[in-house]
């Protein structure tokens, strides 16, 4: 959890240090009555992880004291959404109608103690008798029943004697309390409805302000976290325990700002609204904020828990750019997932001098991801691109193909267009080609320069898939309901994949080279009809889009926009950019961020004369460095090139792992320390002797025998989950490598 945005940390940690409390309690505790969002998600990180970090634990607990809105099926999507960012709540999960005797029994307390009453005033003279901002309340007649009226009146109320609304429970507090919350708030009210767990024994049900914070008292919990909408309710929580005197230990509640992300709606009722109306696709409908809805998208868990790690804790509410998150997504697929081919709109090509067919060797993997695995393209005289990498009359600055541009098939050949075919209406239909024999990726002797790549698939032998393109539910920033739904939030399309991706299956997540990455949908994916969900394009070019769309049309002249590519490099750019791929072999991603940001291209070129290690440093400099600068929104830094050369080199020479860097460039960009005295001083150095790794690995095999069965079963991506397990033992200090092959081993 990012130490510097989390004041809640801070405030456990001086309990602890105060001995208020022995052990660190929270809960997260939904009402379930809908499936939980991304800001549930932000909830779930912070007090799971908070007893994570304290060893303490976690209380999984319902708020069910609403019947008429709460299901079985929102239970099971809360457990489903814990479980899936993988989270463990302690013992089995709770209820608040498990107390619902126990918070009777403190309602019969308070009434004795002349501290709550009947009242029959109905709703609309509740609200008026409250008073306003400016004006004291008024408190009701009802207020002085006896006590021994108010025990028979609540009795009835509890056997269903009275209809909804004829009476309810309040606090007797105080009707001019500047919080208007204090002005005799309601305990309990009768609602006649069917509970999915107690059934029809109650007919009463107890307000979130009473049954919360008694909930929190039974179970022990010592600090109660929520949403800053409930900062006034504080007050409410605080009276009934000390009112009630209950023993110590006593939980406090301390709140957050909740989380809003632009373009997205969080209230259960508008998410009610959108699924039961129709306007989306149910509750895990991709488009959605809920947990499920990016599940099902592909997101990883891996990738929430880093949004919300980077937004923090605040304690004023704001609003989360949307952005944020996808970027969150990317950096995680990014060295995880294959790439592979798809054409989304397939045009017709014939390489004329072309006969017979042949397979293509190509990695799933850039050079600059440590993973390995390839597959074999089948090539032949019809293949099919992307109509839109092909222009008759092609704009200023577009690489691709056009009748006097060559451009390369990725992994395979240049070829040249030389005759454009059209049907009666004049669409094109098909493109007649050549290809040079000796272009051919990795032997190219042909001397012919391209300057772009182009995805491609055999007519023979591609498959064809659905692929359902995702764009934002929100056409606006602030949306307010469905007036404001984008109508081009989703858009079916037939696209034509490479065999391998069906056939062999190397994941269920993949980039689509230059369009996106993308999932095989869960539910509806079959061999027969794959179905594949865009998870999120590969850069963001919704801002782009907009600013685009309000440009005048010289501008628009100036700056062309072709389905994701932006301005065109400058002369010294396209050097750099040749230099970078072609001498330094760094990734075109990579490449094409550096050369055309001046700053970062001399960082990194200063880092290169300090250290060798030309990819590594690229991949720091352009993610690291350059989130830095864009969190500070300055080129104004704490660490030096050098700096970074040298934190480099310990990854480079094994004496920290990739992880630890991470860690350890964050106190460089906070402090400017030298990066080899953080290591020192921290105890950072990475673990690779096995004789200090082995019995790490035997204690996590032993903990999880369900898994090691598993595991032996056939369920070999366990394999990741022990090797985790022991770089978590280790604070991530340990060989990555030499723990996967000491696992590997131990299993074997």
């Amino acid at each position: 959890m990012n130490e510097s945005k989390n004041f809640l940390k801070s405030q456990v940690q001086e309990d602890l240090e105060a001995n208020k409390y022995q052990k660190i309690i929270t809960r997260f505790p939904p009402e379930p009555n809908g499936f939980p969002h991304i800001g549930h998600a932000k909830s779930i990180f912070i007090n799971f992880g908070i007893a994570r970090d304290f060893n303490g634990y976690c209380n999984l607990r319902m708020d069910d004291t609403n019947p008429s809105k709460e299901d079985t099926k929102y239970v099971e999507a809360l457990k489903d959404a814990v479980e899936w960012l993988g989270y463990e709540w302690y013992g089995d999960v709770r209820f608040t109608s498990d107390y619902f005797p126990k918070l009777y029994e403190y309602a019969i307390e308070l009434i004795k103690m002349g501290k709550a009453y009947v009242d029959s005033l109905t709703e609309d003279e509740i609200r008026e008798y409250r008073g306003s901002v400016t004006e004291p309340g008024k408190r009701s007649k009802y207020a002085e029943r006896s006590v021994e009226e108010n025990l028979d009146l609540f009795e009835r109320m509890k056997k269903g004697e009275f209809v909804e609304g004829e009476h309810v429970l309040r606090a007797k507090i105080d009707m001019s309390a500047a919080n208007m919350k204090m002005r005799d708030p309601l305990l309990y009210r009768i609602k006649n409805a069917h509970h999915f767990r107690t059934g029809d024994e109650w007919a009463i049900y107890p307000m979130y302000d009473f049954a919360h914070c008694l909930s929190d008292y039974i179970e022990g919990v010592t600090h109660s976290i929520c949403t800053l909408e409930f900062e006034n309710n504080r007050d409410i929580y605080d009276w009934v325990l000390d009112t009630l005197k209950l023993e110590p230990p006593r939980p406090y509640q301390h709140e957050f700002a909740r989380l809003n992300i632009n373009y997205t709606v969080m209230s259960k009722r508008k998410l009610l609204e959108l699924v039961e109306g129709g306007y989306v696709n149910g509750w895990d409908d991709p488009r959605l904020p809920t947990i499920a809805g990016y599940r099902r998208k592909g997101y990883t868990p891996e990738s929430i828990l880093t949004f919300c790690d980077q937004i923090g804790v605040a304690k004023s509410n704001s609003v989360v750019d949307v952005s944020q998150l996808e970027f969150c997504i990317r950096d995680d697929l990014n060295t995880k997932v294959p790439r592979v081919l798809c054409v989304l709109d397939p045009l017709k090509v014939t390489i004329v001098n072309y006969e017979g067919e042949e397979e293509i060797d190509a990695p799933y993997y850039p050079h600059d991801v440590p993973k390995e695995g390839s597959r074999k393209l089948p090539f032949s005289r019809e293949i099919y691109i992307d109509r839109a990498d092909f222009e008759e009359n092609p704009p200023k600055g577009y690489y691709r193909l056009t009748p006097t541009q060559p451009v390369r098939l990725r992994h395979g050949y240049i070829i040249e267009c030389k005759e454009v075919l059209k049907d009666a209406a004049g669409n094109i239909v098909e493109i007649k080609a050549e290809y040079y024999p000796n272009s051919k990726s990795g032997e190219d002797t042909s001397g012919i320069k391209v300057k772009s790549a182009i995805q491609w698939v055999s007519a023979l032998s591609a498959k064809e898939v659905e692929v359902r393109v995702y764009d934002r539910l929100f056409a606006c920033e602030a949306p307010q309901g469905v007036e404001d739904i984008n109508p081009n939030s989703l858009v079916v399309k037939k696209a034509l994949i490479e065999p391998a991706v069906i056939t062999q299956k190397p994941d269920v997540r993949f980039q689509f080279e230059r369009e996106g990455y993308f999932y095989a949908d869960p539910i509806d994916y079959t061999d027969e009809t794959p179905v594949f969900n865009k998870i999120v394009s590969l850069k963001d070019s919704w801002g782009k889009k907009k600013r685009n769309s309000r440009e005048k049309t010289k501008q628009q002249e100036k700056k062309v926009q072709i389905d994701g590519e932006v301005t065109p490099m400058t002369p010294e750019q396209e050097k750099l950019f040749e230099r970078y791929t072609k001498e330094l072999q760094l990734n075109t991603e990579v490449a094409n961020t550096l050369a055309r940001d001046s700053f970062l291209a001399s960082f990194y070129e200063e880092a290169l004369n300090e250290l060798n290690s030309a990819v590594n440093l690229a991949n720091i400099i352009t993610n690291e460095v350059a989130r830095e600068i864009k969190a500070q929104n300055s080129t104004e830094l704490h660490f030096t090139p050098k700096q970074i050369a040298q934190l480099i080199a310990m990854v480079d020479e094994e004496l920290i792992s990739n992880k630890i860097a991470k860690q350890v460039f964050e106190e460089m960009a906070k402090t400017g320390a030298d990066p080899k005295q953080i290591v020192e001083d921290k105890g950072l150095i990475q673990i690779s002797d096995p004789a200090q790794i082995k019995p790490i690995i035997d204690e996590v095999i032993a903990a999880n025998p369900q898994n090691v069965e598993k595991f032996k079963g056939g369920n070999k991506k366990l394999l990741g989950f022990f090797v985790g397990q022991v770089l978590k033992a280790t604070g991530g200090k340990a060989n990555p490598k030499m723990v996967n092959e000491l696992v590997a081993q131990k299993l074997a």
